[in-house]
């Protein structure tokens, strides 16, 4: 199994979170996983991007044209982010309008729950539940009990099953 995935958003989205998660769950099926993550203005609300290739990879790069997914937490960022995607690429994307992604209103679920920081967390379980992902809700879920503060584990299981 190989997979290049792009997740793109905006500085406190949660965009390092789900790469960490992203990680951990091909590390936990014994796969190899390589990240790089670019930062930018993000403690401005800039913009954050991060790379995260599962399978056997030498770069942590992705290149233009050559990513299976994309995560955008924020949908600004698909007109940036967008090259990066191949042509058959699925994106997975936070919004409240439609278009040539799968979309999930990631945001109004989270404000609905209570908690708009599990948006992130929304879109991914949207994505794992979709199939597109390499992982299965069972990883993730470990993950998040293995990684997550104990006092934000119930916040972010939830958040993830919203999805």
């Amino acid at each position: 199994m190989k997979q290049q995935i792009v997740v793109s958003g905006i500085g406190g989205q949660g965009v390092l979170f789900v790469t960490r998660i992203l990680a951990e769950a091909a590390i936990e099926q014994g796969m190899e996983v390589l990240t790089s993550e670019t930062h930018g203005m993000a403690m401005r609300g800039g913009t954050v991007i991060s790379h995260v290739k599962v399978g056997p990879f030498t770069s942590p790069l992705i290149r233009t044209g050559q990513a299976d997914i994309g995560l955008f937490l924020h949908a600004g960022n698909l007109e940036v982010h967008r090259g990066f995607l191949n042509p058959g690429g699925v994106i997975y994307m936070n919004t409240d309008k439609g278009g040539d992604a799968e979309t999930i209103d990631a945001t109004r679920i989270a404000r609905e729950h209570g908690s708009l920081v599990i948006a992130n967390l929304v879109l991914l379980g949207f994505a794992v539940r979709q199939g597109g992902l390499f992982c299965d809700a069972a990883t993730v879920e470990a993950v998040l009990k293995r990684i997550s503060p104990a006092k934000q584990l119930a916040m972010n299981l939830d958040g993830f099953r919203l999805g």
